[in-house]
């Protein structure tokens, strides 16, 4: 698992392997069963974040009526951003969940900030991690809005196919802004 880590150090630092295996040795990395909580929407915010070696974590919201609305799906080597950290009186508006028994690196804030004043690369690292998801996920955003649902699901098709056997389809009907039913019409429809 920690060869995923290298390759990204590797990319974006000049660390040598001595100092690529002291990070290794200060990372926290936690084995999460399925159905594990990361965070529940309403507690208090976390100091912590996570990054996916292996497994599938789900974003979701649970709005005033009760309909459960997925958000995001975290799967291999992608960071879960740190919610409502600078606001503490918030609390969380979102619920993290293994949708499968999973191997996370758990950060802190303060290990992390010990870690960066140790090697400043790690800093820009993450920054430029961050900076590529973010870049990503704007965009997956702005085609999501102007795509209908039909493309929506082709585009899941393209781009995380795996999820079309890692999620339970009622979750990625919700992730798309769609009915169940209306996630099997597509399916249907486009494997006809």
């Amino acid at each position: 698992m920690k060869e995923i880590l290298t390759k990204y150090m590797a990319k974006y630092t000049t660390l040598n392997e001595a100092e690529q295996q002291a990070v290794l040795d200060a990372l926290t990395i936690e084995k999460f069963k399925k159905g594990s909580y990361l965070i529940k929407q309403g507690d208090s915010p976390t100091e912590r974040c996570y990054f996916v070696l292996k497994g599938c974590v789900r974003q979701y919201q649970i709005h005033k009526y009760g309909k459960e609305v997925t958000t995001h799906f975290f799967t291999e080597e992608q960071a879960i951003l740190l919610f409502n950290i600078e606001e503490r009186e918030q609390l969380s508006n979102f619920s993290l969940t293994c949708l499968e028994d999973s191997i996370l690196v758990v950060g802190d804030m303060i290990s992390e900030q010990e870690i960066y004043k140790q090697y400043t690369e790690l800093e820009t690292m993450t920054r430029r991690m961050m900076e590529n998801y973010l870049t990503k996920a704007q965009n997956e955003s702005a085609t999501f809005i102007r795509s209908s649902p039909e493309e929506r699901y082709k585009t899941i098709i393209k781009n995380r196919p795996d999820l079309l056997i890692r999620v339970p389809q009622h979750q990625l009907a919700s992730y798309l802004g769609m009915t169940p039913e209306s996630l099997s019409r597509i399916k249907k429809r486009i494997q006809s």
